[in-house]
């Protein structure tokens, strides 16, 4: 058979292979398998890694060897204990594991440019160019998996997901776990998708979902005739009341957008749960106080202004909280209230804010103890989009600003527990860092002290 150079060969498929766009990737079990790569004695047992060693707190993260007995992220120690009697608790090193993140995110990028840093244990890399074909892209993600082992640690393991875009790369990074690799492309999108539940699309949490079945969307087949109805984009919208669903609509449709990589975040906070010495009213004061110091520099560093804040405290009590909880103890009740602020940055303002909240919490006999705290700043808004006031020059909040600025300058250098309110002195050494898994705390790059997430 002859061919001209505009015609392939019959035996040469013209379908042009499957491309994706972005990889993801999830550390599995990350704080426990970091401890049992530095402690050879915990490989291949039960390991739950916990704020501190004692049953009234809760496991913050859990080996496989633990999960595949029962315990998860967020079950309590004592319930830990008995679905695993032979479970090692480990008390959480954080500083540790942001050092081995690091030393990850240099393995990855020795096979690819890292595009997003999402948490502690998740970041996003864009394919381009010969990286797309799915092949080559599975390849890459295989490279990466040995990068990883090989630079890092034996005992590290990893999920990979490739997609059209970054939130499905997400959903493909959770469908195999642990050590997966799955490629959602267009081709069989529809189909993979079907095969899920609700509860696997990030941000569905149980309200989420129960509104949804509210609205008659029982499964994913439900939310995907929806999707690929005339109007699907604007009942998408309707059924998840905001914005959300629209990105939702264009997302499991596989468009490759971004809108989180053009968009400042809404809010900054950051929580924790007291230790026992510290469920008094004083010491709490002072664990808020260094949550708000945490938040305010976040909040400075992306260079954005708040127009609210808002606290949250849950107090130790006899009732009984059913399932798994993060806050440790039983509870009686939980307590929120916000304040509106016009657009500040600077730390005298906020604490003075946060100080009129805190006087307003509930005093009575049964509030004395309490055990969760939550600080958070929002409806933020960048510098660009800052609306000064008449009174800037004229209230000394220039000069408050400077002072503030100066204060992270050394926070960053020298750790965050250089320069502090006064107040909060009381709760630095007593309240242990911690980190979240939507963070990466830099500050800890200079200190081995510092203030975290979770904290």
């Amino acid at each position: 058979m002859t061919t001209t150079a505009n015609a392939p060969p019959a035996s040469v498929s013209t379908t042009p292979a499957p491309e994706v766009n972005w990889l993801f990737l999830d550390l599995n079990s990350y704080f426990a398998s970091v401890e049992q790569e530095v402690r050879p004695e915990l490989r291949n047992r039960p390991v739950a890694v916990v704020p501190s060693l004692v049953d009234t707190t809760c496991c913050i993260a859990a080996s496989y060897e633990a999960k595949y007995r029962g315990v998860k992220t967020g079950t309590m120690v004592k319930e830990a204990k008995q679905l695993c009697p032979d479970i090692v608790l480990v008390e959480g090193r954080h500083e540790l594991y942001t050092e081995y993140h690091h030393r990850i995110v240099a393995a990855v990028q020795s096979c690819i440019p890292v595009t997003a840093i999402l948490s502690v244990d998740e970041m996003a890399c864009r394919l381009i160019g010969c990286e797309r074909p799915v092949l080559t892209a599975m390849d890459l993600g295989m490279r990466v998996k040995d990068a990883i082992r090989k630079q890092v640690g034996s005992t590290l393991r990893c999920s990979v997901g490739l997609a059209p875009n970054r939130f499905l790369a997400k959903i493909a990074s959770n469908m195999e776990k642990p050590d997966g690799l799955v490629a959602l492309t267009p081709d069989i999108l529809h189909d993979a998708l079907l095969t899920l539940d609700l509860r696997a699309l990030p941000g569905v949490g149980a309200r989420t979902e129960k509104r949804l079945n509210d609205k008659g969307i029982q499964s994913m087949a439900d939310l995907l005739h929806v999707l690929d109805g005339e109007h699907g984009r604007e009942q998408t919208g309707e059924l998840w009341g905001s914005v959300w669903g629209e990105r939702l609509w264009h997302w499991l449709r596989g468009d490759d957008f971004d809108l989180e990589e053009n968009e400042h975040p809404k809010s900054v906070g950051h929580q924790h749960v007291l230790a026992p010495v510290l469920r008094n009213p004083e010491s709490a004061w002072s664990v808020a106080l260094k949550l708000l110091h945490r938040a305010a520099m976040r909040m400075r560093d992306e260079g954005l202004w708040t127009n609210r804040i808002g606290i949250t405290i849950a107090f130790v009590g006899e009732g009984r909280i059913r399932g798994s909880s993060p806050f440790g103890p039983s509870r009686s009740e939980s307590w929120s209230h916000e304040l509106r602020l016009l657009e500040c940055q600077d730390n005298a303002t906020l604490i003075g804010a946060l100080r009129k909240l805190w006087d307003e919490r509930p005093q009575g006999p049964q509030h004395q103890k309490p055990f969760f705290i939550s600080v958070v700043l929002a409806d933020l808004v960048p510098n660009e989009l800052h609306t000064l006031t008449l009174f800037d020059a004229q209230d000394g909040s220039e000069e408050r600003l400077r002072l503030s600025a100066a204060m992270d300058g050394l926070n960053h250098k020298y750790g965050l527990s250089t320069v502090a309110p006064a107040a909060m002195l009381a709760a630095l050494k007593a309240a242990p860092t911690r980190i979240a898994f939507h963070s990466v705390p830099e500050l800890f790059d200079h200190s081995t002290k510092g203030i975290s997430s979770r904290m």
